[in-house]
C-alpha cells in the first residue's frame, strides 16, 4: 500500500473512538533517501488586531490519583494560555509542538520529520500580556481523543487575535503524547474501548476529561485570586473567569457538553464533530450550545439531545468538510499531501472537498461569532440564518 492510500484508508478510521488517530497510527514510510526536503508547514495568520503571547503551565491534582496510570499518584496536566500580547518581536515564535513531544508525534504518525517540519505559531513565548483594556473572557480548549492541546491552534489564534484568552488543555495519557518540564513525555494510555455509546472506557473518559477542566479553571481562580500570577507578569490581571466558555473537537466537544451539564463555570460551549457521551444527552442543556459538523448525519445523539437544550442552540453542517477539517489537519495535509503521495481524492477523503482555506475561514468565522454573542453581548447575524455569503453553511436547526 502506498503511503497515499494508507492516508486514506488509516486516517479515515481514526472518527471512531478507539481506532488509531493520526497521531498514533502506524505509517509505512517512502523512501527516505528520495533527495526531497521536508515540507515546511505553516498555519494561517490570525485576522485579529492582537498581538499574541502565549506560556505554559504544569498544573497537578493533589486530589486525585491519575485514573489511567495508577503508578502516577497525582493527576499531572500541561495547560498553555494563549493571550492578547504587547508587541515583543525579540521574542522567539512559540513552537506548534515541544521538542520531544514533537518527536513523538512526527515518529508514530503522518508528518514523519522526511515528510514535513512542523511550523511555529504567531504567538510569542512568554510575551507580556496586553492590560491596556482591562479583563478578557476565557476560552478553554479540548482536544480530540488521542490529540494534543495544539490540535486547533488555527482556531485558537483566531480567537486571541480578537481579544479572547484561550486555555488549551492536554488530557494525559487521553492525549497523544505530552511533554512535562524536564523533557519527559507520557504517551497514550487508555485501555481499548469499543464505539458504543455506553461502552465503560469512553463514559470514563469523557469523567476524567471533565474532572481535568474543573482542576485547571479551580487552580486558574486560585491564582488569580491569591495574585499568584501566571507567568508572564499581568497574564492573572487579564483573566475574566466571570466570563467563560469552552469548545472541543471530537471527544474534546462532548468533554464540553458534560462539562456544562457537571456544573463547571462555563457560560456556552461548542461542539466541533463529536459524538456526546453519558448523562448530558438524557438530560440536555439550559445554557447555549453550538453543534457544528461535518456535512454527513453520523452522530445519533446530536438529534438525540437536540429537543433537550433548552437555551440558545444552533445545529450547523458545513457542507464539503469531514471530521478532521475542525482540526490543524484541515491546514497541514493539503500542504504535505504531495509529498506523502496522496491523491485529491485520498486528501478529500480525509478533510472534505471544501478548499481548506475557505473551510478554516468559515470555522473561524462562526466561533468567533458564537463566543461574541455569548461572552460579549454582540449580535452575530452569521448565526441567525442562511446567507449568500456563506453558503457553505447548513442551518438544520436553531432556537434563541
Amino acid at each position: 500500500m502506498t503511503t497515499g492510500a494508507a492516508l486514506a484508508a488509516g486516517l479515515a478510521l481514526a472518527v471512531l473512538p478507539g481506532a488509531p488517530t493520526p497521531a498514533r497510527a502506524a505509517s509505512p514510510r517512502r523512501a527516505a533517501g528520495d533527495g526531497r526536503p521536508p515540507v515546511r508547514l505553516v498555519l494561517p495568520p490570525p485576522s485579529g488586531p492582537h498581538a499574541l503571547g502565549t506560556v505554559s503551565l504544569h498544573l497537578g491534582d493533589r486530589s486525585r490519583r491519575d485514573p489511567w496510570v495508577a503508578a502516577r499518584p497525582v493527576r499531572e496536566l500541561m495547560v498553555q494560555l494563549w493571550y492578547p500580547a504587547r508587541r515583543a518581536a525579540g521574542r522567539p515564535r512559540a513552537p506548534w509542538m515541544t521538542g520531544r513531544a514533537a518527536e513523538v508525534f512526527q515518529q508514530t504518525g503522518y508528518l514523519l520529520p522526511e515528510y514535513a517540519t512542523l511550523p511555529h505559531t504567531h504567538a510569542r513565548a512568554g510575551a507580556p500580556a496586553d492590560m491596556s483594556r482591562g479583563r478578557r473572557p476565557v476560552i478553554l480548549y479540548s482536544h480530540g481523543h488521542g490529540q494534543h492541546r495544539n490540535s486547533g491552534t488555527a482556531l485558537v489564534e483566531e480567537l486571541v487575535s480578537h481579544g479572547y484568552v484561550v486555555v488549551t488543555v492536554d488530557h494525559t495519557y487521553d492525549a497523544g503524547q505530552v511533554e512535562f518540564p524536564g523533557g519527559r513525555v507520557e504517551r497514550y494510555a487508555m485501555p481499548p474501548f469499543t464505539a458504543e455509546d455506553d461502552d465503560p472506557v469512553i463514559l470514563k473518559a469523557v469523567d476524567v476529561r471533565v474532572a481535568d477542566i474543573r482542576f485547571v479553571l479551580e487552580e486558574l481562580s486560585r491564582r488569580v485570586r491569591g495574585r499568584r500570577d501566571p507567568r508572564p507578569h499581568g497574564l492573572g490581571g487579564i483573566l475574566d473567569l466571570s466570563r467563560t466558555a469552552m469548545f472541543g473537537h471530537s471527544l474534546g466537544g462532548a468533554t464540553a457538553a458534560s462539562a456544562m451539564a457537571a456544573g463547571a463555570p462555563v457560560a456556552a460551549g461548542a461542539n466541533l464533530d463529536g459524538s456526546l457521551f453519558g448523562p448530558v444527552v438524557a438530560t440536555g442543556l439550559r445554557k447555549p450550545f453550538l453543534l457544528m459538523g461535518e456535512d454527513a448525519d453520523n452522530k445519533p445523539s446530536w438529534p438525540e439531545i437536540w429537543p433537550r437544550l433548552s437555551g440558545w442552540r444552533r445545529h450547523l453542517r458545513l457542507t464539503g468538510t469531514r471530521h478532521f477539517s475542525y482540526t490543524d489537519y484541515e491546514t497541514f495535509m493539503p500542504q504535505v499531501a504531495a509529498r506523502l503521495g496522496a491523491t485529491d481524492e485520498q486528501l478529500a477523503d480525509f478533510i472534505g472537498p471544501l478548499d481548506a482555506t475557505r473551510a478554516v475561514h468559515v470555522q473561524r468565522r462562526l466561533l468567533l461569532a458564537y463566543f461574541d454573542l455569548h461572552l460579549r453581548g454582540r449580535r452575530a447575524p452569521v448565526l441567525e440564518g442562511p446567507s449568500a455569503r456563506y453558503p457553505e453553511v447548513r442551518f438544520i436547526g436553531g432556537a434563541g
